[in-house]
C-alpha cells in the first residue's frame, strides 16, 4: 500500500540537480494548443500522487491522460498551473533535469546499441561516474529479468523482452518518479498479463517510487493501481481506489468506463424508498444527495444479475422481465443481452447445460444492495453511447484474450 501523502522534504542539492524525489502534484495544470490556446487538452487538473503510490490515468483517447504525463516529463509546457515532484516546482525545468524515468509504448530503444548500452544511456546522460555504470546496468537488468541478454541487440529480442529493456533503462537511473505511457499496448494478451505481474512485483521491490501509469485498459488499471484517476474531455472526472470506483462510482462516465455496467434511467420515488424504472418499482438504496422525484442512473454490474425471479437464498430482491437478444459464451460464463422495455440489460451467468435461446422471455433478478444510484449526468443517447463505448472496449479485450489462448 502507498505511504500516506506528504510533502517530501526540501533537498539539499541545487534546484537543477536531478534526484530521487518522490511524489507528484498537479496544481491547476492546463495545457492548450493553437495560436491563441483555443484547444484545451488538459483543463485545470488538480491531482496528487503520493510517494510510493501507483496512480493510473484512465480514459478514452483524447481525454488528456497522456498530456498530463507529458507535462510531468517536461515534454509539454502548461498554459497554467504548476507541476511539482517531491514538493519541488519543476514546471520550468527541461526533462533531463527532473530525475524521472519513462517508458513509452514504442520502447524507443536504439537499434545499433546492445541491451547493456541501451540501459546505460540514461546513466551516461546524467554523467554518472563511469565506474558505477556497469553495476547499475547489471542491477537494472537483473531486476527486470533480462540479465542474460546484455550482449544482444534489440532486433534479437521479442516485444516483451524489448519492453523489459526499456523498463530497465528507466530504472537504472534510480528515479523517484516512473512514468509509464501505455507500456503494454503493443504486446499480445499473454505477454501483457505477464508484464502486469512483473510491474506489480517491481512496485513491491521499489516501495518509494511513485508511478504514474497511463492506460485506456480497465484491466491494467484495476490490477496495478493503488488509485485511478478517470479523465474525459480534458477534465478529471473522478479519483479513487479501484474498489471505490468499481463498486460505488459517483458519475455515469466512471460507472461506464471502469468495468462493464448496466446504466438504467430511473426516478427516485417520493418516499425515497426506491426508484421507478420503466413502470416498475425497484428497491434500491437512495443516498442523501437524491431527493424524491429526482432523475438518476441505476448502475448494476452484469455479474450481479441472475436468472430467475429471486436472488439465491430466497431473500428480498428486484425482478425484471425481458427478451434475450444476444448470447455470448465467455468460457466460465455466458453474457446475456436482454431487452427490458427497450433498455438493454446485461447479465453474466455461470455456464450451464441449457442457455436461454434468442427470443426467449426471461426473468432477471438482483439484490437491492448490489445497485448503486448516481446523479444523471448524461441524457438520452449520450448515456447509451458511453455505455456502448465501454462495452465494445471490453469485448475487444475479451476477443484478444481468446486469441492468445488459442495461439
Amino acid at each position: 500500500m502507498p505511504a500516506p501523502a506528504a510533502t517530501a522534504p526540501t533537498r539539499a542539492e541545487a534546484p537543477s540537480a536531478p534526484g530521487p524525489a518522490s511524489g507528484i502534484r498537479f496544481d491547476g495544470v492546463s495545457v492548450t494548443y493553437g495560436r491563441r490556446g483555443e484547444h484545451t487538452v488538459l483543463d485545470s487538473l488538480d491531482l496528487t500522487v503520493a510517494p510510493g503510490e501507483v496512480m493510473a490515468l484512465l480514459g478514452p483517447s483524447g481525454s488528456g491522460k497522456t498530456t498530463a504525463l507529458r507535462a510531468v516529463a517536461g515534454f509539454v509546457q502548461p498554459a497554467a498551473g504548476r507541476v511539482l515532484i517531491g514538493g519541488r516546482d519543476v514546471t520550468g525545468l527541461p526533462p533531463h533535469r527532473r530525475g524521472i524515468g519513462m517508458v513509452v509504448q514504442q520502447y524507443a530503444l536504439f537499434p545499433h546499441m546492445k541491451v547493456a548500452e541501451n540501459v546505460a544511456f540514461g546513466l551516461r546522460a546524467q554523467k554518472t561516474p563511469r565506474a558505477e555504470i556497469p553495476g547499475r546496468v547489471a542491477e537494472a537488468l537483473e531486476m527486470t529479468g533480462m540479465a542474460g541478454y546484455a550482449g544482444r541487440h534489440p532486433r534479437e529480442l521479442s516485444g516483451g523482452q524489448q519492453q523489459r529493456v526499456a523498463l530497465a533503462r528507466a530504472l537504472a537511473i534510480r528515479p523517484g518518479v516512473l512514468l509509464l505511457d501505455e507500456p503494454l499496448s503493443a504486446l499480445d494478451a499473454r505477454l501483457r498479463s505477464g508484464m502486469l505481474a512483473e510491474l506489480a512485483r517491481l512496485h513491491r521491490e521499489l516501495p518509494d517510487v511513485s508511478i504514474l501509469y497511463v492506460t485506456h485498459d480497465q484491466i491494467e488499471a484495476l490490477t496495478l493501481a493503488d488509485r485511478i484517476a478517470v479523465l474525459d474531455r480534458a477534465r478529471l472526472q473522478e479519483c479513487g481506489t479501484p474498489q471505490e470506483l468499481y463498486r460505488c462510482p459517483r458519475t455515469e462516465f466512471t460507472a461506464s468506463f471502469v468495468g462493464t455496467a448496466n446504466l438504467l434511467p430511473v426516478t427516485v420515488r417520493a418516499d425515497r424508498g426506491g426508484v421507478d424504472f420503466a413502470g416498475r418499482k425497484l428497491t434500491v438504496p437512495v443516498g442523501d444527495g437524491l431527493a424524491g422525484g429526482a432523475t438518476a442512473t441505476l448502475c448494476l454490474r452484469p455479474h450481479l444479475v441472475g436468472l430467475g425471479e429471486r436472488p439465491h437464498g430466497g431473500g428480498p430482491g428486484n425482478t425484471l422481465h425481458g427478451t434475450i437478444t444476444d448470447v455470448q459464451w465467455r468460457g466460465a460464463t455466458h453474457r446475456l443481452y436482454v431487452s427490458v422495455d427497450g433498455h438493454r440489460v446485461l447479465a453474466d451467468v455461470p455456464e450451464r447445460r441449457r442457455t436461454p435461446a434468442l427470443g426467449e422471455d426471461v426473468a432477471l433478478h438482483f439484490a437491492p444492495e448490489d445497485a448503486v444510484l448516481v446523479p444523471a449526468g448524461l441524457t438520452g443517447d449520450g448515456a447509451q453511447r458511453a455505455q456502448d463505448r465501454a462495452h465494445h472496449a471490453q469485448d475487444r479485450a475479451h476477443h484478444a484474450q481468446d486469441g492468445a489462448r488459442h495461439v
